[in-house]
């Protein structure tokens, strides 16, 4: 048996609780009849018909039930048999960097080598020389071969542009010549701590590990505070057209929360945010000092929790194990954090 989730099995209790609401409550605003509506709740698997008043869901039920909600001015909505399902969670995202991925090139899908050079090419014959040229999403799984981007590969591309893309799973990313050149490492250039420089040949091929990235991201130049908001804004529609109700924000620093603050005061953000702050640091000495933020902004907001990240990721092989990878018997990753 599956066990639910902490967010289904509240969703399930709301809809156990608003079935049960006695005719004497407020007249519904809109009421969906003739639905296919799973409600997760063991109890009462399905319904047919939801009342809804101010944004609020206050019966589930049957049709025949909900008609105990109908007012004069109610509208009613014929589902004609559609499904219906509690409002889904993304449970882990970066919300800034999906609208930062968005706003600057976007390599998701990229499912070859050649596709995701075909991308970064059509970028640079749109960039004036010497301008960055950044990018989130790639992710080499299911490249034949499945090996990583180097900056061989970029240089023939993007010789006279800085170029920093990178990897899906963001502990790792792929920099060009001018890029490395720019951040100064070389032969010489040593591992930072919760990081490696990847080699061929005793060369920094292009590919950065973890802290290694920083040795780049450095020098890019920083977004606005308006880029920054519109970033939020951008990735909180993607999730939205992906079909999330509320996301789960997987850190975040104490600036960042700033900018989700004014976005929500505003009237802006129209999904309910998980929001976890990033320790140790800043954002969690914050956390701890003022409290928890529970439902705030009409219940679309919560934090409550920190972030601490201690090693890599599987995929690029920076997660820290006990024993060498598999497939890579020279490694078995790092800590990013001294313990």
């Amino acid at each position: 048996m599956i066990e639910k989730s902490p967010v289904m099995r509240a969703i399930a209790a709301i809809l156990l609780f608003v079935s049960g609401i006695s005719a004497d409550a407020e007249t519904a605003e809109t009421i969906f009849i003739n639905g296919n509506v799973y409600t997760g709740n063991e109890k009462q698997p399905h319904a047919e018909a939801i009342a809804v008043h101010r944004d609020r869901i206050i019966f589930v039920g049957t049709n025949a039930d909900a008609e105990k909600f109908r007012g004069d001015k109610t509208h009613i909505v014929d589902l004609a048999g559609k499904t219906v399902t509690p409002g889904f969670t993304d449970s882990h995202c970066h919300i800034f960097g999906i609208g930062e991925r968005e706003m600057t090139l976007n390599l998701e899908g990229t499912n070859t080598r050649e596709d995701f050079l075909a991308k970064v090419k059509e970028r640079v014959e749109q960039t004036e020389r010497d301008k960055w040229i950044t990018g989130r999403g790639w992710i080499e799984t299911f490249w034949k071969p499945p090996q990583f981007p180097t900056r061989a590969d970029l240089d023939k591309i993007a010789p006279d542009n800085p170029v920093f893309l990178t990897r899906a799973d963001g502990h790792a990313a792929v920099a060009n010549s001018v890029a490395l050149k720019i951040a100064q490492i070389d032969n010489d250039t040593p591992d930072p701590f919760g990081g490696q420089i990847l080699q061929t040949k005793h060369e920094p091929n292009g590919m950065l590990l973890d802290n290694a990235m920083e040795l780049v991201e450095k020098n890019i130049p920083k977004p606005t505070e308006a880029e920054r908001e519109q970033a939020l804004l951008t990735g909180i529609e993607r999730e939205i057209k992906l079909g999330w109700c509320e996301i789960q924000n997987a850190g975040s620093e104490l600036s960042e929360q700033e900018i989700i603050g004014r976005a929500y005061t505003a009237g802006k953000v129209r999904l309910r945010m998980i929001n976890a702050a990033f320790g140790p640091g800043e954002a969690a000495n914050a956390l701890l000092k003022n409290g928890a933020a529970l439902n705030a902004f009409d219940h679309r907001f919560t934090q409550r929790t920190i972030k601490v990240i201690f090693d890599g990721a599987l995929g690029s092989r920076g997660a820290a194990l006990l024993a060498p990878y598999s497939d890579k018997a020279d490694s078995s990753g790092f800590l990013t954090h001294a313990a």
